[in-house]
């Protein structure tokens, strides 16, 4: 009797780990680089944990939401990872499931831990500047220190910020707006700003992270609006540039993360959510792709440390912007901005 039980036993444990094998999850996510990580150091360890296959489905933030958008209520995605703006609009859709709070969850910086909980941050990325010294020092030009430095006259034609439909450039306006009087709920100072003092200086409004990159590498570019983890990728190829933290502050980037409401995988999405945010996961995202940990308790090698957002103290000097306004504005801006700004 007990051998027949012992063997029913293992017949169930068989016949659950056969289930968990076949489950599939579906992630949408960011191409290139991040896909390759993804697929060679983040879903294996996930996959021999929980037997479940991942399959990653690439694109763009705004191609991820507008999947989630055509697909909602028949949702294929169950884990969507986009930037922070989109995924607010997600939220703000209905399309994200509420996190569940617990394990790596709970581990998380305030600041990681989105509004309505709905979607956390897996990612810090510093949107700041960044300048080719070898430029700078031909000209005599000390290293810049401040967004204001934008509108100054003498880099006439020598500026390169990605237009407002890239999250650079939509943040330079709000960084603009609130530096000279304004905000993200007053916008008129920073488009003021913006039409009359920067564009003037500005060569490109650069929308492909190639070609940005290849502009300040060659000092075509000598001042640009980027993020840390996009320079340094410059910066490791050779080319002398230098990430800023402006004297204001940086503006936090993250990119995010939630399962999708009505996910045919909801559990594993949670679960694959959990890993993301670990501890591990997250040293091996800074380490490749240079976003600052999220998890406080995340580990990394010094010269890791000197590369990305780590820590209390760069953490909460990042600037937060309001994207309750931001979204329900942002089509407005961006009419605005093609008239009045990138003409």
């Amino acid at each position: 009797m007990r051998k027949c039980l012992y063997v029913i036993s293992a017949l169930a444990i068989s016949a659950h780990v056969n289930a968990q094998a076949a489950e599939t999850i579906y992630v949408g996510g960011y191409g290139g680089s991040t896909e390759q990580l993804f697929k060679e150091k983040i879903i294996p360890p996930f996959e021999a944990k929980t037997g479940a296959k991942v399959v990653y489905v690439p694109g763009n933030s705004t191609d991820i939401l507008a999947k989630l958008q055509a697909q909602k209520g028949k949702q294929e995605i169950s884990v969507a990872l986009i930037d922070d703006g989109p995924m607010y609009q997600a939220v703000g859709q209905g399309l994200c499931a509420k996190v569940e709070d617990g394990g790596a969850i709970k581990e998380l910086y305030p600041n990681a831990r989105m509004v309505g909980d709905r979607s956390i941050g897996i990612g810090f990325i510093a949107a700041g500047l960044a300048y080719n010294k070898e430029v700078f020092a031909k000209n005599g030009w000390k290293a810049p220190t401040s967004w204001q430095d934008l509108a100054d006259p003498k880099y006439k034609q020598k500026v390169v910020i990605p237009p407002i439909t890239n999250g650079y450039g939509l943040l330079t306006l709000v960084m603009m707006s609130r530096l000279n009087g304004g905000g993200e709920d007053k916008m008129d100072p920073g488009f003021d700003v913006m039409a009359k003092k920067v564009a003037p200086n500005v060569l490109a409004w650069e929308p492909s992270p190639g070609k940005m990159a290849q502009m300040l590498q060659t000092g075509e570019g000598a001042l640009v609006v980027w993020g840390n983890g996009r320079v340094q990728a410059v910066t490791d190829q050779g080319a002398p540039v230098e990430f800023v933290y402006p004297k204001e502050g940086a503006v936090v980037i993250m990119t995010a993360a939630c399962v999708v409401e009505g996910a045919p995988q909801a559990k594993l999405g949670q679960q694959f959510l959990q890993h993301v945010a670990s501890a591990d996961s997250q040293a091996v995202l800074a380490g490749s792709q240079g976003w600052g940990p999220v998890n406080k308790t995340t580990k990394l090698a010094p010269d890791v440390v000197k590369r990305v957002v780590y820590g209390p103290e760069k953490v909460s000097a990042l600037i937060s912007p309001n994207y309750d306004i931001i979204n329900a504005k942002r089509a407005e801006w961006t009419s605005r901005w093609n008239r009045a700004v990138e003409r």
